[in-house]
């Protein structure tokens, strides 16, 4: 088995959750007595939370190179907000590193979906780093809130979500911005914050729902296995 880096910390919840499906997915294929060994760097969620573009992509960095340095063949990012470091990180690493949204527009493609709503936090929703990519390497559209909904949207994934707190006040106010994405059009939702699909499960929907959490852990399961 290939040896994977995580970098996680964005939240620990999520990372949490990383960990145990990339165990779970790698036992259910070669047998629950084994499992893969991973190297994690969580970092403190303080550095996204700076918002200082420069600090994230050092310290992102530093880290990456970190577990390139102790034999890791590849790295996954636990969360999807991070993955803004990735055209300013991957450059400089001699491994490859599992983008969320190469799992995303697999999946999207594969179900025929050509026009996604996008939810998360505000940088995922208004950034380029998870639509750009989709749009460039798999011709998927993005279409996300209303700019009102995108703050309210930013303030439960911060304030709670990121903290463990999963209220029925969130879940309403998703499920709501579904419909609403539903109505502009949207074909499928991807659920772009890896807390995201502890709150909405697929059943409470009337869409396909991409949870990036798992299809970025299903990749990497696959990454593990795959021949050097």
């Amino acid at each position: 088995m290939k040896l994977l880096g995580l970098i996680g910390g964005t939240s620990w919840y999520s990372t949490v959750e990383y960990y145990t499906l990339i165990n779970q997915g790698v036992g259910k294929i070669i047998g629950e007595a084994y499992n893969p060994e991973l190297l994690i760097h969580s970092i403190d969620i303080s550095v996204m939370r700076s918002e200082d573009p420069q600090r994230i992509r050092k310290r992102y960095l530093e880290v990456a190179k970190g577990l390139e340095a102790q034999g890791a063949s590849g790295i996954l990012i636990c969360a999807n907000t991070p993955h803004q470091v990735y055209d300013f990180v991957q450059p400089q690493l001699h491994i490859p590193i599992l983008h969320i949204a190469e799992a995303t527009g697999r999946e999207a493609k594969e179900m025929g979906l050509t026009k996604l709503g996008l939810l998360g936090n505000r940088p995922t929703m208004t950034g380029d780093f998870i639509s750009g990519y989709l749009r460039k390497n798999f011709e998927i559209e993005t279409i996300i809130p209303e700019p009102h909904c995108i703050s309210q949207a930013h303030n439960y994934v911060s304030d709670e979500l990121t903290q463990g707190k999963f209220t029925e006040a969130a879940r309403a106010f998703f499920k709501n911005q579904i419909q609403m994405l539903k109505a502009k059009g949207a074909e499928g939702i991807i659920l772009g914050c890896t807390e995201l699909p502890l709150l909405i499960q697929q059943d409470e929907v009337d869409l396909p729902v991409l949870a990036t959490t798992d299809l970025h852990a299903r990749m990497a399961v696959d990454f593990i296995l795959e021949s050097k």
